[in-house]
């Protein structure tokens, strides 16, 4: 296809129609961007990861604007890998959202099916999904080892919980957060520091869900706030911040905290 039928196509057709035309010409190997045309799954994949939580920031801030616009990022990824897939032979757009629409047909049987069911069987329904897809590989079967690290250990210890392995309540992931902690403490070496350290972290992630809180949002908060108490410290103190003492240092971090909660 020439730049100038491209362009056509993509002036005639639906928006998303458009985009897939844009995509298609850069992927062209003879007419194309050389960036997009050397792309793959693996050397995109950063990106749509990075588009997601640039979707996460714009709706944790409230911002509809951005929010479309990180929206049109993170589609731009779903059409660049579904055009990479097309080019194989493997599966394109339409494929994607075909099988998206029938999974949610599939998971809501009291809306779309028969009207039995209901919210509650949307796990049911997923565990024969992995059954199908996995075979007996057991509840931790699928979950993503690309997830950061926080969100991965809340997902597994829920899956555990939801055969039975599992604390009675929060109290006693508490215990093993203290525990873990007296560990970490005992520690003889860097390796072994390290590993307690993890263990120390995948207990909190646990207490946190007991809690019934995300983890990983409550840490994304946490950053949030930290940055901006810092810079508050820094805007107060100017240029000179980084050379004040400690303890200075401190009273501009215990002057903003009061001020900026």
């Amino acid at each position: 296809m020439t730049q100038n039928e491209t362009s056509r196509v993509a002036n005639a057709a639906s928006p998303l129609g458009r985009l897939r035309a844009i995509m298609a010409r850069l992927r062209d190997p003879a007419h194309g961007c050389p960036w997009d045309v050397a792309q793959d799954f693996r050397s995109i994949a950063p990106y749509t990861i990075e588009e997601a939580y640039e979707v996460a920031d714009a709706c944790e801030r409230g911002d509809l604007a951005a929010l479309k616009d990180e929206l049109g990022d993170l589609l731009l990824q779903v059409v660049f890998h579904a055009r990479m897939a097309e080019e194989r032979g493997a599966f394109g757009f339409d494929e994607v959202a075909a099988a998206i629409a029938d999974k949610m047909e599939r998971r809501h049987p009291h809306i779309f099916g028969d009207g039995t069911g209901g919210p509650e069987a949307w796990e049911a329904i997923k565990a024969g999904e992995r059954r199908a897809q996995h075979g007996d590989a057991g509840a931790l079967a699928g979950v993503a080892a690309a997830l950061p690290a926080l969100m991965r250990a809340e997902k597994l210890s829920a899956r555990a919980a939801r055969v039975g392995f599992d604390w009675p309540d929060a109290d006693g992931v508490r215990a093993k957060v203290m525990e873990e902690v007296a560990e970490v403490e005992e520690a003889t070496g860097p390796t072994d520091r390290e590993e307690e350290l993890g263990d120390l972290l995948f207990a909190v992630a646990n207490w946190a869900r007991k809690l019934g809180h995300d983890p990983e949002v409550a840490l994304r908060r946490a950053n949030a706030k930290f940055q901006r108490r810092f810079e508050a410290m820094e805007a107060i103190a100017g240029p000179a911040f980084p050379g004040l003492p400690l303890a200075d240092k401190e009273r501009l971090w215990q002057q903003v905290k009061r001020g900026a909660g």
